[in-house]
């Protein structure tokens, strides 16, 4: 058992963008971003589940915009071109799946 924190930082910094926990076939970070903040386009050799513990965020995903709230789960395929920004202060959590 593994009970790990993710304590909110924005407070007291900007973007912050952590790992969590890193293991063969998973990997859990913590992304939290102020209102406006992006992250570049990039992709990932995974499966990747994205879960939004607070706030609101566009996803930019193979050219096609989704918001992303606390009331949804965004799943991106291996290699899906991917860029978000934060439209509220947010905090994300992303895991990764490996093939």
């Amino acid at each position: 058992m593994n009970l790990i924190g993710t304590p909110y930082v924005l407070d007291e910094k900007e973007k912050q963008i952590t790992t969590v926990l890193k293991e063969e076939d998973f990997d859990i970070m913590n992304i939290q971003l102020r209102a406006g903040e992006e992250v570049k386009e990039h992709h990932a050799n995974a499966n990747v589940l994205i879960v939004v513990r607070k706030g609101k965020v566009q996803f930019t995903v193979e050219g096609v915009e989704h918001t992303v709230t606390t009331g949804t789960i965004l799943h991106m395929k291996p290699l899906e071109k991917h860029a978000l920004k934060a439209l509220e202060d947010s905090d994300i959590v992303v895991t990764k799946i490996s093939l």
